[in-house]
């Protein structure tokens, strides 16, 4: 393949391989470098094809996108370049806000997508040009392999009236096979909220999806908050602690805990939840007890028993003059802080404790903890009391998958931070627990560019180092990311690699479950393959070799969310293979005769 690239105006011709930034942008989607011509700028090659710089120049420092014309974009840096003219045919993607000079466009021409910016890309291929591979794919460029292994997050507030199946086919499109659904909107009863959540697990089930029910204690519910006033946790500045969304309680108090524990319960029964996510059980605030208005905790149960330990009430840390200040121990706001990362470790010891009693009326349950990352950011065990450390050997113990949160403070570096992260859990992570992370996708406070949110090739390259460094990947949330993100973001977390071979069959290496783009009959390994849905196959992870068979070979498991060891099919009979901690879910081309679950280790049965 032939590359032209320029810098500037000057043009220099690259060798058969993508150079820059290019091989990143088109990897974290999942796209085929081989079938892309890349053009930047000006120069013979790009004039060969049509694009040539015409009368004028254009300063760039905001655009628009067509993938998303109401986004915000603005480059760090402005940009002169000519104001060029487009090829017959070529479809315009992004152009200068304020005059709509074009700066990114492309065609197809044959099997080959002819794509050119008026501009190089940057180092890390989204500093200009965020939706790329959007572009590459409306062009005709699809991904091969996608996951079908993410999961995500998800806030009903507001989305009451939305249609769950709609909802739900969505996200199994996107890859998602768990979702963690906020349940402190469904604490207490409520008829039509409690409706339309069983209508929206069916759904999710009907698609393959488990559902957890997702708490964030010590808030509870508002309408705990508004019942019991004397349980409400308090900051150092002495107010209620209703920070930001979180009403947050007292879980220290015998009488508090018991209720939540009662209210925990009834939750649980009332829905036909798949698992329990309990996220950020810790303390506020980001700003660490510089922010007194937001520092916790400061209720009476826990400034006496500070106390009796220290002989100090940790009211008097805030006051130079108090005897505080004069005590043999030098550092007494050093020793708050290490009693309140113990005091996190002992309630999220305790509610991990709780949650398992309540599953021996439902033993299916799976247990996740979501807890902000320590490890990258050290300021957040002083700052929250998190402490990943002591909590990672409780979660192994108890089978729980543990969820390394990004903390606000990292949201503006790039992509190479989840390798940092897994190294450094890595030392500390005992043998077999099961490690993710929790990308969040938001609005961020640092100054960032282009975009404010991580979106289009950024959010691409976060999702796809986050799957190569960690076991799990979880989007915080659902409604955050961009409708153009959607189609893409499974192809991102892929978790392996396909290649065409000469004679036109594929060889796919998958480190986990996988879905391959494939039509009609498939032999996999020589045999005929029964697991194929809308347009894919459903692979185990190892090696693979598809190619086309003739017939028209109707697939029997049509969709499976467990992580697949092996399926096969004798005469009618469907044998799977399969691990998974929360209960599995398989979609069916028709109804089985009869369903044979043989003992662990060994293969579930579907007889015809």
């Amino acid at each position: 393949m032939r590359l032209l690239i320029s810098v500037g105006l000057a043009a220099a011709l690259l060798p058969l391989q993508m150079q820059g930034s290019w091989p990143r942008v088109l990897d974290a989607a999942g796209l085929d470098a081989a079938r892309v011509t890349v053009l930047e700028g000006d120069s013979a090659e790009a004039r060969r094809h049509g694009f040539r710089p015409g009368a004028g120049h254009v300063e760039v420092r905001s655009v628009t996108d067509a993938m998303l014309p109401a986004l915000q974009i603005v480059w760090a840096q402005p940009q002169r370049v000519p104001r060029f003219e487009v090829p017959a045919g070529a479809t315009v993607f992004t152009r200068e806000r304020w005059t709509g000079a074009p700066l990114a466009a492309g065609l197809r021409r044959g099997d080959t997508v002819i794509f050119w910016t008026a501009t190089a890309i940057g180092e890390k291929g989204y500093e200009r040009y965020p939706y790329i591979p959007q572009a590459l794919a409306e062009l005709g460029l699809r991904p091969k392999l996608e996951s079908r292994a993410l999961w995500a997050f998800f806030d009903s507030s507001y989305r009451l009236r939305a249609d769950p199946d709609y909802l739900a086919a969505r996200w199994r499109r996107g890859g998602v096979s768990a979702l963690h659904i906020a349940a402190w909107h469904y604490w207490e009863p409520d008829l039509r909220r409690d409706a339309w959540l069983a209508k929206l697990i069916e759904a999710c089930h009907r698609h393959a999806i488990t559902a957890y029910a997702w708490v964030e204690l010590p808030h509870v519910s508002e309408e705990f908050w508004r019942a019991h006033p004397e349980w409400r946790e308090q900051t150092a500045a002495g107010q209620d602690a209703h920070l930001d969304w979180r009403r947050l309680m007292n879980l220290t108090s015998p009488n508090c805990a018991a209720a939540v524990d009662a209210g925990l319960r009834t939750l649980l029964a009332r829905f036909d939840w798949d698992g329990v996510n309990l996220g950020e059980l810790y303390f506020e605030s980001l700003e660490g007890y510089l922010n007194p208005a937001r520092f916790t905790p400061f209720n009476a149960d826990v400034r006496r028993r500070f106390e009796q330990l220290a002989g100090v009430d940790p009211k008097e840390l805030y006051d130079p003059k108090s005897r505080a200040w004069h005590l043999r121990d030098a550092n007494p706001l050093r020793r708050f802080l290490e009693f309140r990362a113990q005091l996190a470790g002992e309630l999220q010891e305790e509610w991990l404790g709780r949650i398992e009693a309540m599953k021996k009326d439902r033993p299916w349950l799976d247990v996740a903890l979501t807890h902000v990352d320590d490890r990258f950011d050290t300021t957040m065990r002083d700052n929250l009391g998190a402490d990943a450390a002591r909590l990672l050997p409780a979660a192994a113990r108890r089978g729980a998958a543990f969820l390394a949160e990004d903390p606000a403070t990292v949201w503006h570096l790039g992509p190479e931070r989840y390798e940092e992260m897994a190294r450094r859990y890595a030392a500390i992570a005992p043998p077999g627990v099961r490690l993710g992370v929790d990308v969040n996708v938001v609005e961020r406070y640092q100054d960032v560019y282009p975009t404010r949110q991580q979106t289009g090739s950024e959010l691409l390259q976060l999702v796809r180092a986050a799957t190569r460094s960690f076991g799990r990947v979880a989007l915080y949330f659902e409604n955050s990311i961009l409708a153009p993100d959607w189609p893409l973001l499974a192809a991102a977390a892929a978790p392996g690699r396909a290649s065409q071979l000469q004679d036109g069959a594929w060889q796919a290496h998958l480190e986990q479950t996988a879905a391959l783009e494939w039509d009609g009959c498939a032999l996999v390994n020589g045999a005929p393959w029964p697991a194929r849905s809308e347009g894919r196959l459903l692979l185990p992870a190892g090696e693979w070799k598809v190619e086309r068979c003739e017939g028209a070979a109707e697939p029997l498991l049509k969709d499976f969310n467990g992580e697949l060891l092996a399926v096969e099919r004798a005469g009618g009979r469907l044998r799977i293979e399969y691990e998974s901690r929360a209960r599995a879910i398989a979609i069916l081309a028709g109804e089985p005769d009869k369903v044979v679950l043989l003992p662990p280790g060994r293969r579930t049965e579907w007889l015809n």
